[in-house]
């Protein structure tokens, strides 16, 4: 059991992402019953300042974001992962989930594409370096899509491990830049067992690395009748779900779960829920 905080705003479920209708259209009713559970807690998202995204961004990305009708949402997306994690990291939650309604891992110095705006993790622990004593950081991504825009800004950061679950295969010379090629699993018998297996046999990268924080940037487009599909169903994301709440124990850290990637409503409803009871349950 632990201190479980989920961070929200009611734009994500008007408009949001690149979605087949609305997939946050459930929300915040199909947390009705968790939210009754006295150590989870409901959190609106702030919106982040300019001055904050400036400190990750260049001055340009702020009007090409102004203009993308896709990023309405893009400062309270930012902000509810900056609130999430400075929270984490000052011990007042032990494990965090975040909604978005704009994504961030495809946005980099002074480019965005796919949805995402504002790059909300890097964001987030640049705000974090500045308030706590927290460091190191470990992002794994389990995103259909190559982080490239969170690749492009933690390149030549030696404190934060990237490791990417897309598809290609890569490591940079230092061994904090990590991908793993997991579409070639998306013709086997069994994609789920395959790519959890891809992600166990990584996980000790994350643990001899000794981050302060683990990340989960969580996208759902990898599931079988998803945009970006590797032929998953929803019980891998559970037992990925598993497998970063163990490595958090083990190293004694905070887990923030980032919402990503994926466009159904009911795939949406069908896993976010029992996320957040296996954060809440653990």
């Amino acid at each position: 059991m632990g201190r479980i905080g989920i961070f929200y705003h009611p734009s994500f479920s008007r408009k949001s992402y690149l979605t087949v209708g609305n997939r946050l259209r459930d929300f915040p009713e199909a947390l009705e019953e968790l939210l009754q559970r006295p150590e989870i807690s409901l959190f609106e998202c702030p919106r982040a300042s300019k001055e904050l995204i400036l400190k990750v961004h260049a001055p340009e990305m702020l009007q090409g974001v102004a203009r993308d009708r896709m990023c309405s949402t893009a400062y309270e997306s930012v902000g509810g992962v900056v609130a999430a994690m400075e929270a984490l990291a000052k011990g007042e939650l032990d494990r965090a989930f975040c909604f978005i309604g704009a994504g961030g891992h495809h946005a980099g110095y002074r480019s965005f594409w796919g949805a995402c705006c504002f790059n909300d993790v890097v964001i987030a622990l640049t705000q974090v370096r500045e308030v706590t004593p927290l460091r190191r950081f470990a992002i794994v991504d389990t995103d259909a899509h190559h982080g490239d825009g969170t690749r492009q800004l933690v390149q030549h950061d030696p404190e934060v491990l990237h490791l990417c679950f897309c598809d290609e295969d890569y490591r940079s010379e230092d061994g904090t830049k990590i991908d793993v090629d997991v579409y070639q699993y998306s013709w086997h018998q069994d994609p789920d067992q395959e790519y959890l297996a891809a992600v166990q046999s990584h996980i000790p990268l994350v643990l001899d690395f000794k981050p302060e924080l683990l990340v989960w940037y969580y996208g759902f487009d990898t599931h079988k009748y998803d945009y970006g599909s590797i032929g998953l169903t929803e019980k891998a994301f559970f037992q990925i779900c598993q497998v970063m709440l163990d490595t958090a124990e083990a190293l004694k850290i905070p887990l923030q779960v980032v919402l990503g990637g994926g466009s159904l409503a009911e795939l949406a409803t069908a896993t976010i829920p029992g996320i957040i009871r296996r954060l809440a349950d653990y």
